[in-house]
């Protein structure tokens, strides 16, 4: 009994001491937004700081009318691409589970194929761009190498394969139920772990992209927030790098470079930090199976 409350104290501590491990860096993260320009450029990074100050915020807050845009951009290309990009997936990966499927061979391999190679960067903006006129529209947030997956196809696969069994489906088939039936009212509800796993990765990627707006959007009003925080960002820079003189090199000189660049983190961050623990238990229990083998 006293080996096993040992044993257990013991786990605990080692846990404990990777959780701090965690939280350590956002910990830093977020005093190094607070912390005073002069002491970073100073002493350096540190969880405690000798001089605070919100300047990094309160410069932030000076652009809150497009934070606040871009956050609703944002928030609208994560919820509509996630639920179209999983209902894709989702589709794709049912026929590709069934081993009845006449050319279920083919189609992974096509889908594999996707994972090893693509398109280039130039043929894509042009097909995009002159083929589609996806420029300065939603559409160029969603789509272009976000709405779908090949990875994520083939995780939703080996789930339908492994975890439901085919006996349900075949007795679904007996009581006369449709492919679109079966899938709709048995293949998606026992399916919520590995759904919420592919949802939680999209709306991360979604998120967290900056790229597609970099390329595809000029226009302001349509700037998710990653792609203004990382204008904002290049701008400062390109102020405090060029050889302006008078007013605006005062200016520039004055601008917290570095806590900003932790705030933005931070505000980048949140949100996510925020979703994340309601799917932490589908997202473990959904990669796990989903990965088991393919």
């Amino acid at each position: 009994m006293k080996y096993n409350q040992m044993n257990q104290s013991a786990t605990h501590v080692i846990f404990l001491i990777l959780t701090i491990t965690c939280l350590f860096p956002f910990l830093l993260l977020f005093m190094s937004s607070i912390t005073d320009e002069s002491a970073i450029v100073r002493n350096g990074y540190s969880i405690f700081p000798s001089d605070f100050s919100f300047d990094a915020y309160t410069y932030l807050w000076g652009q809150s009318a497009a934070m606040f845009n871009a956050y609703g951009v944002t928030i609208i290309i994560a919820v509509i691409g996630t639920f179209v990009g999983l209902l894709i997936s989702a589709l794709l990966a049912y026929p590709l589970s069934r081993k009845d499927m006449p050319i279920r061979g083919i189609l992974s391999f096509l889908v594999f194929f996707t994972l090893l190679f693509n398109g280039g960067l130039v043929p894509t903006y042009l097909i995009y761009t002159e083929v589609f006129h996806m420029k300065n529209t939603l559409m160029a947030l969603i789509i272009p190498g976000l709405l779908t997956n090949g990875f994520f196809i083939l995780l939703i696969r080996t789930f339908f394969s492994t975890s439901i069994p085919v006996a349900i489906i075949e007795s679904a088939y007996i009581d006369g139920a449709s492919e679109f039936k079966i899938f709709y009212r048995m293949i998606l509800p026992l399916s919520l772990p590995i759904l919420a796993t592919i949802g939680l990765m999209l709306t991360i990627n979604y998120w967290n992209d900056w790229f597609n707006g970099l390329i595809y959007v000029t226009e302001p009003k349509l700037f998710s927030i990653q792609n203004l925080l990382n204008r904002m960002l290049s701008n400062i820079q390109f102020l405090q790098q060029s050889n302006l003189g008078g007013n605006n090199s005062q200016m520039a000189t004055d601008l917290p470079m570095n806590s900003v660049r932790m705030a933005m983190a931070v505000i980048g961050i949140v949100p996510l930090i925020c979703i994340y623990p309601f799917f932490q238990k589908y997202f473990v229990k959904g990669l796990t199976i989903g990965a088991v083998k393919g």
